[in-house]
């Protein structure tokens, strides 16, 4: 993405959740600490099945009354449910405002701009009465701004900034091994250390509980994690499920399709180094591993 240029994310969703219980409430649920999240500071983060395994992913930014979750829009539904399923007695509020915003991506470099323009130094800024963000998985997939549509379009004509569309961001994230379309496919087939929330700053192990903190913890401990999320790369087209091998040896599997696929693969027995770079075969088509992350 050009340094002039904004995406528009038509497929984001966002919470709002409010009440003098909001924070420990959080702490007790997602992976990552709530204690990071400020004006100044935002997080990336997830919530996991009891067993350790990937559920939601979502971003984390301090709001005047609360937190806002940043969400794929397909999930905010299933999210807000998720909580309210775990709110019992807390004094909190959920609230679905997806429809009164939307998120705008723009580039490292005008974030760095535009921080420098108004004499400030963290990654989370407010801009126009908007939060804006630098992403915390990845500075390099540019910083988001979460506003009113009206609000936005009036920013993208102070800045000058003209509407792409979003292929650029999704390519982007698939070459630095971040899944972005087709996550649903991720729902409880994976831990989270496999899903490299690790290497993605969305787990804090250092905070306490959480949900699924004791076999993350212990995958972390006694260092058991056999398999990652990678990008893969074919001129074929890679179907979902499909197994892939080298020399003849199962080493993983599609779990995103294409555009932008993803696979389950092996990183010990064999080793990743003895495949990474060499042709492995998908149902007879050829692919190659992208290591990132």
């Amino acid at each position: 993405m050009e340094k002039d240029q904004i995406i528009l994310l038509e497929d984001r969703g966002l919470i709002l959740i409010t009440g003098e219980d909001t924070k420990n409430f959080l702490q007790n649920i997602i992976t990552n600490d709530i204690e990071k999240v400020s004006f100044s500071s935002s997080i990336f983060s997830a919530l996991f099945t009891p067993q350790g395994k990937y559920l939601f992913e979502f971003f984390v930014i301090k709001s005047k009354n609360g937190y806002l979750l940043d969400c794929d829009y397909k999930f905010t539904k299933e999210i807000v449910n998720y909580l309210l399923k775990y709110k019992l007695r807390s004094k909190i509020e959920i609230t679905d405002i997806s429809t009164d915003y939307v998120i705008g991506l723009i580039s490292s470099e005008k974030f760095f701009d535009i921080q420098k323009s108004e004499g400030k130094t963290d990654n989370t800024i407010e801009f126009r009465d908007s939060p804006l963000f630098l992403d915390p998985r990845n500075k390099n997939l540019g910083a988001r701004i979460l506003s009113s549509l009206e609000k936005l379009h009036l920013t993208i004509k102070k800045l000058d900034l003209k509407i792409v569309k979003p292929d650029t961001y999704f390519a982007k994230a698939h070459s630095l091994g971040i899944p972005i379309k087709g996550i649903e496919n991720l729902k409880d087939q994976l831990f989270g250390l496999e899903a490299n929330f690790e290497e993605l700053n969305a787990i804090d192990f250092k905070k306490g509980c959480y949900i699924g903190q004791e076999n993350t913890a212990r995958m972390k401990l006694k260092e058991k994690l056999r398999r990652r999320l990678l990008p893969i790369s074919s001129t074929e087209k890679l179907n979902l499920g499909e197994e892939i091998f080298y020399n003849k040896i199962k080493i993983g599997k599609v779990l995103i399709e294409q555009p932008y696929p993803f696979c389950l693969v092996k990183v010990i027995d064999p080793n990743i180094e003895e495949f990474e770079n060499k042709e492995l075969l998908a149902n007879n088509k050829k692919c190659k591993i992208l290591k990132s992350v």
